[in-house]
């Protein structure tokens, strides 16, 4: 084992040499096997004469073979250090080195940090405690009628919920601005889908009827072209429409999949869908407490090579979600230093979560994940098929073992921490959640 100089917390710096008559004689035995297969003009394959193969492959050859050599004297070099590396290991030739007969290189590395955790015992952890009453229920029916909501033409103007259906032209310094135009463009009164001003500028619009008003956009609005600017719009109203829900009878019960139509049945079922989505949120919340408190209570150096890549990760993954949404790819250009810090906290906390697994024997048993895979199917129309479909794939189990895994951790940190239950109201469960 070669001496290994400690640069810092997690950083480690290691000599290393090849001798060139070993880098020489892998390049032979290289440029042979290359030699049965290469191709060039005049020549049958596997008859060209070495001299050629060497003079057009020998440089690549020998760069191939020299870079073996290097991870080769690298993992030598650590041979019973028991030291675990993070990321790949920086080499650079070594200043200085004069001797012709060996290569002299230097490979910084970093180190998987020793995680200490901290007292889980003193842990305070408050989680949530809910329950779906019938007005829930109902009220979530009532969203399933918004949901199918149809519109019928009225001759008055429009209030709060009506549909309408206008032509607008925004204007900046009298000048019209490219997507601030619009013809039969259809938006709800109070929605708030619109700004503020342009929401408010509907209500009591009837049709025929026009109306000029200023609009101020945010300094922060995605358009750069009027970011920050005041525009001055018309909207001339084509048509309003009064909002009218479908009854909740037995054809309102068969459009959601209730068979018989039976009203009953449809209360039951979304009483059941409405109870699993609350176990989740219950269980959401609970876990980022844990997450959190165990992290905050345990201090950790994180190595730079692996916040690196899963910045990139997220960077990526960032990117392919905003294609997905119909961004253009020259705007779903993102940096990954947008998420260093993000990035820093979620190996920080993996490296955590780890530890814990290891140490306590929390590795997920297959029973465990296949419960979150049936759980996850339950909300589908076929449950088989969804399970079917999971399984034949790993990298889609793969979510669920992770989730089995976390479940571990997290029951594990409640078993010995302080917990309390707090009653929360389903509707503030169920609230979405600020990012």
């Amino acid at each position: 084992m070669a001496a290994v100089e400690v640069i810092s917390e997690l950083e480690r710096r290691v000599a290393l040499i090849v001798p060139v008559q070993t880098v020489e004689s892998g390049a032979a035995v290289l440029l042979k096997s290359w030699a049965r297969t290469v191709k060039m003009p005049g020549f049958r394959p596997g008859k060209v004469p070495m001299k050629m193969v060497a003079a057009q492959y020998g440089a690549q050859a020998r760069s191939d073979t020299l870079r073996d050599q290097i991870d080769r004297a690298f993992a030598t070099s650590l041979e019973g250090s028991e030291l675990r590396i993070a990321g790949q290991p920086k080499v650079e030739p070594k200043e200085g080195a004069d001797d012709a007969n060996q290569f002299e290189f230097v490979a910084t590395f970093e180190v998987y940090p020793k995680v200490a955790l901290g007292d889980v015992a003193a842990l305070a952890v408050e989680r949530p405690v809910s329950s779906v009453t019938d007005a829930d229920v109902e009220a979530t029916i009532d969203t399933l009628r918004k949901q199918r909501v149809e519109y019928k033409s009225v001759d008055r103007a429009a209030d709060k919920g009506d549909r309408v259906i206008v032509d607008f032209e925004g204007k900046l310094d009298g000048v019209a601005f490219p997507g601030g135009t619009a013809k039969d463009f259809a938006l709800v009164v109070g929605e708030g889908r619109m700004l503020r001003q342009f929401d408010a500028a509907n209500p009591g619009l009837a049709k025929g009827g026009t109306r000029m008003f200023d609009v101020d956009f945010p300094a922060d609005y995605p358009g750069a072209d009027v970011a920050g600017k005041k525009a001055e719009f018309t909207v001339t109203a084509k048509e309003v429409a009064e909002a009218v829900l479908p009854p909740v009878d037995v054809a309102f019960a068969k459009a959601f999949g209730i068979a018989d139509g039976d009203l009953s049945k449809l209360r039951a079922e979304v009483k059941q869908n409405l109870e699993l989505e609350l176990k989740r949120r219950s269980y959401s919340m609970t876990r980022d407490q844990v997450l959190k408190a165990v992290r905050d209570a345990t201090p950790i150096a994180v190595p730079n090579s692996l916040v690196a890549n899963e910045a990139i990760r997220m960077a990526e993954m960032a990117q392919q979600d905003m294609l997905q949404r119909g961004v253009s790819k020259e705007n779903a250009q993102i940096s990954p230093s947008t998420f260093q810090e993000a990035a820093r906290e979620r190996v920080a906390l993996g490296l955590i979560v780890a530890e814990v697994v290891r140490s306590n024997n929390l590795q997920a048993k297959p029973e465990q994940v296949s419960k979150f895979v049936q759980e996850a199917a339950s909300s589908y129309e076929n449950p088989e098929q969804v399970v079917s479909w999971y399984a034949q794939d790993k990298s889609r189990m793969a979510e669920f073992e992770a989730l089995a895994l976390e479940s571990n951790v997290v029951d594990w940190v409640l078993a010995k921490a302080k917990v309390t239950d707090k009653a929360v109201p389903f509707s503030e469960l169920m609230a979405p959640r600020q990012a």
